[in-house]
């Protein structure tokens, strides 16, 4: 197999507080073949964001290895990560919070053309502008306009413009629909997957929503408070999954159909451990219905099976633990 584009090897990023560090990404191994997507999916606070950004270098790691085609960027000088940043983009959540409202379409679009110099010719840069507007699906006449003058989905497709300007190979989209309404958000999600054929781009495209995940991604590592918990291709996941925080994420998509009208949800039940110098342990032990005496007692392993499934759950220990 072909070396991922993107890869990190325990990977951590702590926060000073005052009560200790907080484990907001911790010792997380990823994998990213170029040309596909890698969904990332967990609850709000579980580490995804900073992931993101933290791969990116936009937060330095406080540990571990991120691998660009092979070459730790980590260990990058200041003059080194700007050629490096031209390959690896991001676009925000929010698409009007992400963009200076001072600015116009055209400014905002090729603002990274200019600090990274590119291009100088101020002709060769309103025609490359141009045509990425056409790209996205921004009308010409819009060029001079303002954020506010324009709706979430306008202002979210200045966010993809912005982030191919440099033509990158690498995006992380950070919850980049979220923030959108749904028909909205089925354009945005067609655009980029008609720009990830186009243009060969790999995507981290991280979000709270598993029915968009599907929809996108090949595939999909979940993560529970700073940790990775399951990693496996998309169908996979869905179809056999294993872990039973991803089991309860997957219980909690609603089915649009009268038949399902009756059915129960089930809902997550226990307090969340703080992550603030956490114990040993397994992170969803105090929520988890199938809790074992180990899970309280020490970290479970992330282990792959003979399909590429990965799951850190003493369920799936080998040999088996049993008893609760």
């Amino acid at each position: 197999m072909d070396t991922p584009i993107i890869q990190t090897k325990e990977l951590v990023k702590y926060f000073k507080t005052p009560k200790g560090d907080l484990h907001a990404v911790d010792g997380v191994n990823l994998s990213i073949q170029r040309g596909q997507t890698l969904g990332v999916v967990g609850e709000s606070g579980c580490g995804k964001s900073t992931l993101g950004r933290t791969i990116l270098r936009l937060i330095e790691p406080t540990a571990g290895q991120v691998l660009l085609d092979g070459k730790d960027i980590v260990t990058c000088s200041r003059a080194e990560m700007q050629e490096v940043r031209k390959r690896m983009q991001i676009i925000f959540q929010d698409p009007y919070a992400s963009i200076n409202p001072r600015m116009t379409v055209s400014e905002i679009i090729a603002e990274p053309i200019q600090v990274c110099r590119t291009m100088t010719n101020k002709d060769e840069i309103n025609a490359y502008v141009v045509e990425l507007m056409r790209t996205v699906g921004l009308a010409e006449r819009l060029i001079n306009t303002y954020p506010h003058e324009l709706d979430g989905g306008r202002r979210q497709r200045i966010g993809v413009a912005r982030a191919l300007a440099l033509n990158p190979d690498f995006i992380v989209c950070d919850e980049p629909v979220s923030a959108l309404d749904v028909s909205i958000q089925a354009q945005i999600l067609n655009l980029m997957m008609d720009l990830q054929e186009s243009r060969g781009l790999t995507y981290m495209f991280i979000t709270h929503d598993l029915s968009v995940v599907k929809h996108i991604s090949d595939h999909i590592m979940v993560m529970y408070l700073g940790q990775c918990v399951e990693s496996a291709a998309t169908d996979e996941l869905f179809r056999n999954p294993k872990h039973p925080y991803t089991q309860a994420l997957l219980e909690a998509i609603p089915i649009p159909s009268l038949e399902y009208r009756d059915k129960e949800m089930q809902v997550i039940r226990g307090e969340v451990t703080s992550p603030v110098n956490p114990k040993p342990g397994c992170r969803f032990a105090a929520r988890c219905p199938k809790a074992m005496a180990q899970c309280r007692e020490s970290d479970p392993l992330l282990k792959e099976d003979a399909a590429g499934h990965s799951v850190a759950c003493y369920l799936y220990a080998d040999p088996p633990i049993c008893g609760s």
